[in-house]
């Protein structure tokens, strides 16, 4: 322990004093050790002191720089003497959005606002992509921080381009090592569920034709016997016209009967919103009679239009599957075609075909 005390001793003579071995030829140059020793000390804590001192947050102003693709734009908080990171969405979030965020974090802040370079307000709506374009001025209170904004790196047409052409290779390749295979074995799992789609729905099926034949019976029952009403109509007025009175009189009736039919085709269209065509009013008189029988033989017919929207969706999907332009699906992949998972004759296998596209782009 002594001889460490000397050493410490030794080191701090040798940066603040006489040499050690100057203050060790007499007892009475102690005190003058200890002077030194303490005037060292005080002096090195002195140093630590001011080094860790921190500088003002505000020194360094607002700074932005990119991570990941989005904005950091770094703060000096006004009333928390701190800088604060806020990490912005170009697109979801507005100049408005950033303003609230600054005033939720530091509530000291009163008014915050973002202005052009000549002053010119920036509207709260409008997006950071937008804001980050040009540099811009960070109002909050009475400060103002000019913020520079960072290069945005844009890829170039030739960089699209050529980033284009790699996209079609990749999916050339895609299509070389005989990934196919995975569109077939998905038209074979749609194909399966079209098969069980069509079981659940042949006995409601069976039924909805039944019960479509005797709803169009009972519609042309009604259509004929409107006919029939229509010339019985005809009958009576051309009797009373032309044998039992005359047109003198027969006109007013004629005309109250005209006008009575127009009422009663406007009272169609207030209570079913749909104006007097005659195809309309037949399959209006088709539905009616089809779901009155339906609730009375308990056909569900949520369920069977539920089956058939489902059928629909899958038979969309293989019409998609099946269309080159879209997931280019083999030629000769389709079930229909050939087996599934047998190779197709006549093509060059996977390897001759990833050799010639790398041979044609390189």
């Amino acid at each position: 322990m002594a001889s460490a005390c000397r050493r410490v001793v030794a080191l701090l003579v040798s940066h603040a004093g006489p040499s050690p071995a100057l203050l060790a030829q007499s007892p009475a140059n102690k005190p003058h050790i200890l002077r030194y020793l303490s005037c060292s000390i005080v002096r090195l804590n002195d140093d630590t002191t001011t080094s860790a001192t921190p500088s003002d947050p505000s020194s360094a102003g607002v700074t932005i720089h990119y991570s990941q693709g989005l904005p950091v734009v770094t703060v000096p908080l006004p009333s928390r003497k701190e800088r604060c990171r806020f990490t912005l969405r170009p697109i979801s979030h507005s100049v408005g959005d950033f303003q609230e965020m600054l005033k939720k974090e530091d509530r000291g802040i009163d008014r915050v606002s973002c202005t052009t370079l000549d002053g010119v307000r920036i509207a709260c709506s409008n997006t950071i992509e937008s804001l980050m374009e040009n540099d811009f001025q960070l109002v909050m209170n009475d400060i103002s921080y000019k913020v520079v904004t960072p290069h945005q790196e844009r890829l170039s047409q030739d960089e699209i381009k050529h980033l284009s052409d790699v996209r079609n290779l990749v999916n050339q390749l895609y299509e070389a090592l005989n990934v196919g295979e995975h569109q077939l074995s998905k038209e074979r799992e749609l194909f399966s569920q079209l098969e069980m789609l069509k079981e659940k729905i042949a006995p409601l099926e069976a039924k909805r034709l039944e019960l479509s034949k005797l709803a169009e019976k009972r519609t042309t029952t009604l259509t004929w016997v409107g006919l029939g009403l229509m010339s019985v109509q005809f009958g009576i007025l051309a009797r009373l016209t032309w044998w039992e009175y005359s047109w003198d009189i027969m006109e007013p009736v004629t005309y109250f009967v005209t006008y009575g039919t127009a009422m009663a085709c406007y009272a169609y269209f207030v209570l079913t919103k749909q104006e007097y065509m005659l195809p309309d009013v037949k399959d209006r008189q088709f539905l009616i009679s089809f779901h009155k029988k339906a609730r009375k033989n308990g056909f569900d017919v949520e369920r069977y239009n539920e089956l058939r929207d489902s059928i629909a969706s899958v038979e969309n999907d293989l019409r998609r599957l099946r269309d080159p332009l879209q997931i280019h699906l083999p030629q000769a992949g389709s079930l229909l075609q050939q087996g599934v998972g047998r190779p197709s004759e006549g093509l060059p296998s996977p390897i001759e075909q990833i050799r010639s596209l790398l041979k044609r782009k390189f």
